[in-house]
């Protein structure tokens, strides 16, 4: 049966949005052209999802049949420091062989200016030989998915849509009005484009600021977590970001400096971006730092030590290992000659370097065997009072623990 949207691409971005679809009536099929991605959504939301009408379709030709098709490949930054778009390219192909007069394509996958309009357009259209804006409608919404957020769902967050036409802006309205209270419309596909790009560079900006923060208040002897909490005390004017051991997360940091050299982006670099992801990739450094010097003032080497990690996710209360800086972490550990496991109630088997690392079974056991503990993330099942009390040496990089009962960032 013919559904009412395509989600082409079944991860972190796809299958949140085909479960806002389902739960807002929308017929839904969803569609990977490659291996499934991980997902912020439990088995059991899938399982109510498929009951509630949603599925996987193995035959692209269902493609064809849908009135909105929403992309919702993986981007990441490559070796290069630029964004690989294959995934995307991958997904416009084997949608625009499919493509129908009419339809609504719409990309949600994170991009740089420029990427809906010089690479997703050119396929769809050699594909289908259709025009856009013409033939079929063409539009981009950057996604703002915040995982395990409970406060504010999908319904709650208003959606940014920029078309190529006017007509392409409003067929992407009409559909999201029906998954969102409040639509934004954006004059074109590249201003919503830049959307993403000032989201996502404000935030790592700010996360470099108050890493940098961190830095500088331990040298002075200064709780910055109390400076934070007075701070965000001011009614306008401050917005409350918090320090931790690197920044993970699906949303890379994009300096224009990397992006294709065309007319209408020259290439111009953010300097402060480009300085906030070198202060931001060294945080797994420090960490590494002060982990050696907590053992060494407590008589013990790192080489042989026994360490346990508490939280190896890149954010609080979810599954997402994306960009987590557990991973660096435990690397650098190891080429100290520490002894590593970890703890995560999100994660029952994790890799280093192809290597499996230990999973402790009883959490207060292993912190009480382990020279030290450290706390990457702080997820809601911790009782960080408790473990204060078991633990040899704790280290806190999120400033969760009671004051006094853990050594901070």
């Amino acid at each position: 049966m013919p559904a009412d949207l395509a989600v082409v691409g079944l991860g972190h971005l796809g299958l949140p949005l085909a479960q806002a679809a389902v739960a807002a009536g929308i017929e839904t099929i969803g569609y990977d052209t490659g291996p499934t991605t991980d997902s912020t959504l439990t088995a059991a939301e899938v399982r109510r999802m498929s009951a509630a009408g949603f599925r996987v379709a193995s035959d692209p030709a269902e493609l064809g049949r849908v009135r909105t098709a929403v992309i919702c490949a993986p981007t990441a930054l490559g070796p290069d420091r630029a964004l690989d778009l294959s995934a995307v390219g991958e997904a416009a192909r084997v949608l625009s062989v499919r493509l129908r007069p009419h339809t609504t394509v719409i990309l949600e996958s994170p991009a740089h200016p420029g990427v809906t309009e010089d690479f997703l357009r050119p396929i769809l259209e050699e594909g289908s030989r259709l025009r856009a804006g013409r033939d079929f409608h063409l539009a981009y919404s950057p996604n703002r998915l915040d995982p395990g957020n409970r406060t504010h769902g999908y319904a709650g967050v208003p959606k940014v849509i920029g078309g190529l036409t006017p007509a392409c802006t409003e067929s992407a309205a009409t559909f999201y009005a029906r998954l969102t209270d409040k639509v934004v419309r954006a004059r074109g596909l590249r201003e919503a484009e830049t959307v993403q790009l000032l989201e996502t560079n404000y935030r790592h900006v700010n996360i470099a600021l108050v890493n940098e923060m961190a830095v500088l208040c331990h040298d002075l002897g200064v709780d910055l977590w109390d400076v934070i909490r007075c701070a965000e005390t001011k009614p306008y004017g401050f917005q409350a970001f918090r320090p931790g051991p690197g920044v993970g997360g699906h949303g890379v940091p994009l300096d224009p400096n990397y992006l294709p050299h065309t007319p209408r982006t020259p290439g111009h670099p953010l300097r402060m971006v480009g300085l906030a992801q070198e202060i931001n990739d060294r945080m797994p450094q420090y960490v590494i730092q002060r982990c050696a010097t907590l053992l060494n003032e407590h008589g013990k080497s790192a080489r042989g030590a026994r360490v346990l990690l508490l939280g190896v996710t890149y954010k609080a209360d979810t599954a997402d290992q994306e960009g987590s800086p557990a991973r660096e972490i435990a690397s650098r550990l190891m080429d100290l000659g520490a002894q590593l496991s970890y703890h995560d109630p999100y994660v029952g088997g994790w890799r280093v370097r192809d290597r499996p690392v230990p999973r402790a079974d009883s959490l207060y056991e292993a912190a009480a065997h382990a020279d030290l503990t450290i706390l990457l993330q702080h997820h809601r099942t911790y009782d960080l009072q408790g473990l204060s009390v078991k633990a040899q040496l704790l280290l806190d990089t999120r400033g969760a623990t009671p004051v006094g009962a853990a050594h901070r960032l």
